[in-house]
Order: C-alpha cells, then sequence, then structure tokens
C-alpha cells in the first residue's frame, strides 16, 4: 500500500507536529490507513516535554520527498544463488521474456554477479570450439540431466571434470577419448563401455540404455550416470550444469539503492550501456532490477499539507510530489499542484483548531490523550489565547477537547510554558527551531521565533544571536533576518534585526537601539510581522 505523508512545515513548531500526526490518525481512523505522519526537523524541547506529556512518538523524520528508486515500479526478477546452474537461469529468463538481467548473490543476499542472456549464448557458443568442463558439481549434473548415479568410484567424488565427448558408432579400432579427464557420453553401446571404464574415464553419461552386469562389477574409478535424455540433448544440457557464477559479470557492474534519487540515477544511466541495474536495499541486499523504460513514468510521492502552504517552508522536492489536500491557517503563498486538490484555509490561531473540526463533522471523537494533544497544539500557536491570531473558535475548541481529555488548560498552558529553556543549549538550535523563509514582493527574508517566560535571560546571548543572524544573511542572501523573543507574561515581543534597520523602524514605527526594539502586544509572526511587511512592500 502506497503511503501518503501528511507533514507540516520546516523547524516544525508544536501546532505543525500534532496536526500531521492529528489529521493522519483522522484519515486512517475513517478507512484510509495509509497515512503517516511525518516531520521536517527536529522537535522543539516544547514539542516534546507536551509529546511526552500524552505519551504520543514524535512523527517520522522526512529529508526530502525527491523521487527516489524505492518509488519507481521496477522489476522483481529471480534472484539466483550464486552456486545454481545456468540451466535454472536459462528457464527463469525463458518463463518472462521481459527480464534481460538476472542478479546473482551470495548465501546473504549480497551482489556477486548480474547475468544476461547474451552471457549464456556465448557460453553455449565457446562449448563448440572447447566442449570441456571443470569442478562442476555432481549435483548440478545430475540436476540437468535428470539423472542417477548408477555407480560411483570406490573414492566418493563431488565434482566431474573432463573434455566432453558424444561416443558415435566406431569407425576405426580406436576409442574416441585419449585421457582419464573424459567425460563419456553414449547409448547402448555395451564394447564403448567396457573400454572405458577400463580405461578409468573420470565419468559416463548413458543415455536411454541399461548398464550390462559385467560393466558395472568393473567399474572401479569411473562414475557412472543415467539420464532419460537422448544423447544431442544431453550434450548441450550437461554444459548447462556449470554455476552461475562462473558466466555471470562480476566485474564494473553498476548499482543503485532504495534510497538513491532519481535524477541523480538517470544521469548514470545516460552515461552507461547496460540495459539493467541491480537495486540494493540498506542492507546490500537485491532487491530487483531497474531498467531505462522505468524511469520514464516514476511514481510521484504523494503528500498531504499542514500548516503551511508556502514552497521554501515544506519539504525539498516538493516539486516531484503529488499534493492530496492543504489545511492551513496562514496566507495563500506561492506552492502550485498538478490537479484540482482538497484545499482548506480558514482564519484560525491553530491549525489543530481546523484538524479538531473535522473529526467533529465526521462525528469522531478523538481518544482522551489525542484530545488533550491537540489542546497543547492550540494553547501552544495562541500563546494560551493571547495571540492576535486567536479567536472565539480556537477558545471553544481548546476548552472542548480539555474536557474530552479531563485537564485545566490553564495549567496546560503554564506547564507548557514555564519548561524553561537549557542554559547551555546552544543559539543556532534556539534560532533556527521554529525558524520560517518568506519570499515577498522580492524580498528573501527569514523570521524566526521563540517563545518564553524569560525573555531578558535569552538576551544574555544577544551578542551570539547577532553574529549567528549575520553569517545566516550573508550564506542565504537574505535582506533581512529577524529573531522575536516573544514573552508571554510581557504579553510582547522583543525583537532583534540584522539587515533592513530602516525597514523595520518604518514598518513599525519603532527605534531599533543596537538591533533591539520591544513590540508590546505582537506575539504572531504570521499576524502582525509579515502582514506589516507585507504593507510596506507593496
Amino acid at each position: 500500500m502506497e503511503q501518503i505523508y501528511v507533514t507540516g512545515h520546516r523547524n516544525p513548531d508544536t501546532d505543525s507536529i500534532v496536526s500531521a500526526m492529528a489529521y493522519a490518525a483522522l484519515r486512517n481512523a475513517t478507512g484510509e490507513r495509509q497515512y503517516t505522519a511525518a516531520r521536517l526537523g527536529h522537535l522543539s524541547d516544547e514539542t516534546k516535554l507536551i509529546l511526552n506529556r500524552f505519551n504520543f512518538d514524535p512523527p517520522v523524520l522526512i529529508q526530502s520527498m525527491r523521487t527516489q528508486v524505492l518509488d519507481l515500479d521496477y522489476d522483481v526478477p529471480p534472484i539466483l544463488h550464486e552456486a545454481v546452474t545456468v540451466n535454472r537461469a536459462w528457464s527463469a529468463m525463458e518463463k518472462d521474456k521481459h527480464i534481460s538481467a538476472i542478479p546473482i548473490t551470495d548465501d546473504d543476499g549480497h551482489l556477486r554477479g548480474l547475468m544476461t542472456a547474451g552471457d549464456i549464448a556465448a557460453y553455449d557458443m565457446e562449448t563448440i570450439e572447447t566442449p570441456e568442463l571443470w569442478d562442476v558439481p555432481l549435483f548440478n549434473i545430475l540436476s540437468v540431466l535428470e539423472g542417477q548415479p548408477l555407480v560411483e568410484p570406490a573414492e566418493a567424488v563431488n565434482t566431474i571434470s573432463g573434455e566432453v565427448i558424444l561416443a558415435l558408432p566406431q569407425s576405426s579400432e580406436l576409442p574416441p577419448f585419449r585421457r582419464k579427464e573424459t567425460i563419456l557420453i553414449c547409448g547402448n553401446q555395451p564394447d564403448m563401455l567396457r573400454q572405458a571404464v577400463e580405461f578409468g574415464v573420470a565419468c559416463i553419461v548413458l543415455c536411454q540404455a541399461e548398464l550390462p552386469d559385467d560393466v558395472r562389477d568393473m567399474a572401479k574409478s569411473t562414475c557412472i550416470i543415467s539420464t532419460p535424455y537422448d544423447s544431442f540433448r544431453t550434450v548441450r544440457r550437461i554444459f548447462q550444469a556449470i554455476p552461475v557464477c562462473r558466466l555471470a559479470q562480476r566485474e564494473n557492474i553498476t548499482s543503485f539503492h532504495l534510497t538513491d534519487y532519481i535524477d541523480d540515477v538517470q544521469e548514470v544511466v545516460l552515461e552507461s550501456r547496460y540495459r539493467s541495474y541491480p537495486i540494493l536495499d540498506d542492507q546490500e541486499r537485491v532487491v530487483g532490477t531497474l531498467s531505462r523504460y522505468h524511469l520514464i513514468k516514476p511514481r510521484r510521492k504523494q503528500v498531504v499539507l499542514v500548516d503551511h502552504n508556502e514552497a521554501a517552508q515544506s519539504v525539498p522536492g516538493l516539486e516531484e510530489t503529488d499534493i492530496l489536500a492543504i489545511i492551513d491557517h496562514h496566507r495563500l503563498a506561492d506552492i502550485q499542484t498538478k490537479n484540482p486538490i482538497y484545499f482548506r484555509n480558514e482564519p484560525v490561531g491553530s491549525t489543530c483548531t481546523i484538524v479538531a473540526g473535522m473529526y467533529q463533522e465526521r462525528g469522531l471523537m478523538p481518544s482522551p490523550k489525542l484530545a488533550g494533544l491537540m489542546a497543547a497544539a492550540i494553547v501552544s500557536d495562541t500563546v494560551m489565547f493571547k495571540s492576535p491570531t486567536c479567536t472565539d473558535r480556537d477558545r471553544r475548541m481548546a476548552e472542548r477537547l480539555a474536557h474530552i481529555a479531563d485537564l485545566s488548560l490553564d495549567e496546560l498552558g503554564r506547564e507548557i510554558f514555564s519548561a524553561s529553556t537549557p542554559e547551555d543549549k546552544p543559539v543556532e538550535e534556539l534560532l533556527f527551531t521554529d525558524f520560517k523563509e518568506f519570499h515577498i514582493a522580492g524580498h528573501d527574508f527569514g523570521v524566526g521565533q521563540i517563545t518564553c517566560v524569560d525573555s531578558d535571560r535569552q538576551l544574555k546571548k544577544k551578542d551570539e544571536f547577532l553574529n549567528l543572524m549575520e553569517k545566516t544573511k550573508a550564506e542565504h542572501e537574505y535582506s533581512m533576518i529577524l529573531l522575536m523573543l516573544t514573552d508571554v507574561l510581557l504579553e510582547g515581543s522583543k525583537i532583534l534585526c540584522v539587515g533592513g534597520e530602516d525597514t523595520f523602524q518604518q514598518a513599525f514605527n519603532t527605534e531599533l537601539k543596537e538591533h533591539e526594539a520591544f513590540l508590546p502586544h505582537v506575539m504572531s509572526r504570521k499576524k502582525q510581522i509579515i502582514p506589516m511587511l507585507s504593507a510596506l512592500w507593496g
């Protein structure tokens, strides 16, 4: 069953993580079991606290949605052990004419070679000029000839070696064999049998005939096998008894892994001449083969986006996916889709408010612990209902969920925002835990946000923040980078600004002192920071 990934934005906050989890759970609960919650970045301390509080595991981490080999409808041909016979490999190719190559593996399933029909045909032609077999397992010969051992030498043999000779009616008194390393194929020819046994050839293959008793008694060092095949078929089949590892291509094999990206694979395939390429899993085991035609129309990953609708904030490789739905509460941005999709965008303070409403619409009450998780996400995203993005609907939905979970929203809010930030937490993690990139009216900039109850303590690292912000601005060629230290107790945000200082002062009618300003009652990046900059830039 193909997975559909539900994911929030990069550097996810609690609302983004919980919305993905709740929406996936909703779709799975209503009969569609293929939805999987995903995340695009590391969890914040707040989110970890909330997930642990309600005993949830975090969603799976996804680095990219670029199309990979695992998204292709690649071939799954028979995968043969290196010891099986060439005859068995040929039979597998005959059953499926689309198979251009068969991977050869060792006991652990690791790639040892690649066998093609051309390899078998070339070997078949070589046996005309050099009709010899060396160290071929006796089991293999018995298998391809459907034979039975009639006489085994006093010293047991595991392999057979020698020149393959077909005994025809003699035109001279000289036998057709000249050395003991001979595999003699004959029919009902008692005199020939006696000569061969007396001479001590390595092996006799008796075709559609009985072995005389006196010859049986004479045999001491010769292995004698009977086969139901006639002499001609026996000659052709016996050469197919060798292990496939002797014919398989073993050097310079181009292979790919399931996690390889299609763009990279296409470049390699275009520069090579092979028709088939083995595919390996993360344990280096062979799982299938890839041909050029598989790359023509790859199967695209399917995603549902929650809590964002802006490409810069979404998963890398989004353009290579099929977006099935978007659930969001932010401004409309720049994501484009190939087909019409389900799009739900509502002016509320939390995406979880929208998802909880979808539970209500479908008549499905979430479990107490899921209800508690969604209530916590609403409290977090609305900053205990103090954010200007908060609506009466957010409050009512949070109260309803809290009633299901049997908890107090006030106590939950204090628990969330009283979680102290560790003193030794690096500024890189603090700045980028909830960081979003924006592209508005030709301006590229980033805004990070830290919600806390101790903004003064965070400002002790002001110089470190500013240095990192300067570096990030230069690396990403931002025109501006802001950091919001949103203080729940102060009901406002202390802002650090690097680049575009005049723009910031004009937009918010304030003055920056050493790159710092306090904006009272500014709690929302989405509703108070971005709209003011957008209005200024037109």
